[in-house]
């Protein structure tokens, strides 16, 4: 009768090393970098004040990221990056109630409110020369 052939031994290793090797170049995935919303540098965030008009918080943080169709009031700027790396995402959100067409409360959670250093200098340099022009 007719007998099946027998697999060479050399087959079974190349499926076993085809298969180690999926295994080990799954692992190897590009996550790209994602950023959404609103960026928010300091200086903008410490500028924005109770008081203001939505015109002047449209002029300095831009147009909101997530209108809300329910309160028109209610302004909410987020910004978020996940860099890929499996670390938990950076979240930032920025809100703005307004009153009476101006700002009446802001609520920060994670936008950043300290100006770097060297920024700083440079900004005293025209505050002084603005006082000293006298505008």
């Amino acid at each position: 009768m007719f007998q099946a052939a027998s697999r060479p031994p050399f087959s079974r290793l190349l499926v076993l090393c085809l298969l180690a090797g999926s295994l080990v170049l799954g692992g190897c995935v590009y996550r790209m970098t994602v950023q959404q919303g609103n960026f928010l540098d300091a200086r903008q965030v410490v500028q924005a004040k109770e008081g203001m008009t939505r015109a002047q918080v449209r002029f300095l943080l831009g147009t909101p990221m997530l209108p809300d169709a329910f309160d028109r009031d209610r302004w909410d700027y987020l910004y978020s990056l996940d860099l890929g790396k499996g670390d938990k995402p950076m979240r930032q959100r920025l809100t703005i109630y307004f009153a009476d067409d101006k700002v009446s409360r802001i609520e920060n959670d994670g936008a950043p409110t300290e100006v770097p250093t060297e920024q700083k200098p440079t900004e005293q340099k025209s505050a002084a020369a603005a006082t000293a022009s006298g505008t």
